[in-house]
């Protein structure tokens, strides 16, 4: 890397605020991350290029890409500022009890598995701090440093946030006996979705998302119409159809009792069924809290058998 323009140390500050950018793959959401206005971010990363004489970032219709420049800079500061960071925010020398562990994620994935399986660990005296809600939001909570783990539907952009694949999800098209009796036994896989005209749609929201990808896989044409019920949490999803309200889509591991037990029937079973991967998401750098990584290790070695 050239040498600085100027001879004075390079500010923290602006080290800092460079890294969120670099990271996060936006002055946007490095600022929301900050707790920094945008233009301030700016400003600061001008002065830092200034500094360097070198330009740092491209932009992009959204976002902006780091140069080489500041690939080979972000190289050799991230390993001392995470560890500067993880000194300042610990704010006590180390004895005592860890501090709880906050993990957020889809509710469902969240109560039907992975709670049951850290549930050994509160035991060993790990504490756990639950928080359910939509992916984007939680991703956004995790990057401003509300959240220690994520479990996220989605693969997160940007460099401010690290995922590992954690578990694939099974799409299945299923409904009560009732309405299976009434579609007609392989009605579906000789008709296609003509075969569910007239059976009422159960989905977790209005734009009819896990549905709508798949008809859009497995019968290669878009979704129409409106859902009959919604209910924000699967597991009420699948509750009602099972009670006999229509039809819907949910992940396998979420019916598979239901399924086994007859209480749901499967209507479609295609060689090519919808898989989508969740992700382990947790912010790069030190923490001093082991039970953050003994939380983390556990999820993803019980993963395997999910």
């Amino acid at each position: 890397m050239r040498k600085p323009a100027s001879n004075e140390p390079l500010d923290l500050t602006l080290l800092r605020t460079f890294l969120a950018v670099h990271r996060a793959g936006s002055f946007t959401a490095a600022a929301r991350l900050l707790g920094l206005s945008q233009p301030t971010v700016t400003t600061q990363i001008r002065s830092l290029e200034t500094q360097l004489g070198r330009e740092l970032f491209g932009r992009l219709p959204r976002g902006v890409a780091p140069t080489p420049v500041a690939d080979d800079l972000a190289a050799q500061i991230a390993g001392p500022l995470d560890a500067l960071a993880a000194v300042a925010d610990r704010g006590h020398d180390g004895t005592g009890p860890a501090e709880p562990v906050h993990l957020a994620g889809p509710a469902e994935l969240l109560c039907v598995r992975a709670l049951p399986a850290l549930a050994p660990l509160v035991e060993q005296g790990v504490r756990l701090r639950i928080t359910t809600g939509l992916t984007d939001e939680l991703l956004d909570g995790l990057r401003a440093g509300h959240y220690d783990l994520a479990i996220s539907t989605v693969r997160p952009r940007g460099r401010s946030l690290t995922a590992v694949p954690l578990t694939d999800e099974e799409f299945v098209l299923v409904a009560s006996p009732q309405w299976a009796e009434r579609i007609g036994p392989g009605m579906v896989a000789t008709q296609g979705p003509g075969a569910l005209r007239g059976a009422p749609l159960v989905t977790y929201a209005e734009d009819l998302p896990i549905a709508r990808r798949y008809w859009r896989h497995v019968f290669g044409i878009r979704l129409t119409g409106q859902a009959a019920v919604t209910v924000p949490d699967l597991r009420g999803v699948l509750s009602a159809v099972a009670a006999g309200a229509g039809i819907t889509v949910l992940p396998r591991y979420l019916c598979q009792d239901e399924l086994a037990a007859g209480t749901l029937v499967e209507l479609l079973t295609p060689d090519d069924p919808p898989i989508n991967t969740g992700y382990l998401v947790q912010r790069p750098g030190t923490s001093d809290n082991p039970h953050l990584t003994l939380v983390r290790d556990h999820l993803l070695s019980e993963a395997r058998s999910w």
